[in-house]
């Protein structure tokens, strides 16, 4: 198979498995929970100071962050999308960090951007302890971000231990 077509491949698989579990789980919580309504099963009741699901809508970005910018976060998904599109094949097939962080991304833009599309604003439902409310794509998008972080440490311990390598290297040759 044409290496370009196998990454994107795998770049729209990751996007695709969280945009569709990011769409099912808003579409569970608009269903089933009234606006403002929130939802904890019985047995965890003793978790409800900390953690429990209510359906919240939300016109800004991430986590609840400047409200009534709709039109911006949606331009700016567009953009982010098409910049993961584009610089995705340019990655190296090794550079398996970054690679899961734009799948992470772009699967978390699209799902945010559907909702801003079809209703005008992003439903979020996952409410920990005194944290902003968030969604799956959210969180996706956080933990790409993350991810992506990861993989530049990894990198530059990498890279740190092959210089250390070769200068012990020509150390030694230049002893021999």
């Amino acid at each position: 198979m044409n290496r370009k077509l196998r990454d994107y491949l795998i770049l729209l698989s990751i996007a695709g498995l969280i945009l569709a579990l990011d769409q099912w789980t808003k579409w569970l919580v608009r269903e089933t929970l009234p606006l403002r309504g929130t939802w904890l099963p019985s047995w965890l009741d003793w978790l409800s100071p900390y953690a429990r699901i209510v359906h919240w809508n939300n016109s800004g970005a991430a986590f609840g962050m400047f409200q009534q910018g709709n039109l911006i976060f949606t331009i700016l998904a567009f953009v982010v999308i098409g910049a993961i599109l584009y610089y995705y094949p340019r990655v190296e097939a090794e550079d398996w960090t970054l690679r899961l962080a734009m799948g992470l991304q772009l699967g978390g833009a699209a799902g945010n951007l559907v909702d801003r599309l079809l209703m005008g604003r992003v439903t979020d439902f996952i409410s920990v302890s005194i944290f902003p409310v968030f969604n799956i794509a959210d969180a996706s998008i956080t933990v790409g971000v993350l991810v992506l972080l990861l993989g530049v440490w990894l990198k530059e311990r990498l890279a740190k231990k092959r210089a250390q390598d070769e200068s012990s290297l020509e150390g030694m040759e230049s002893r021999g």
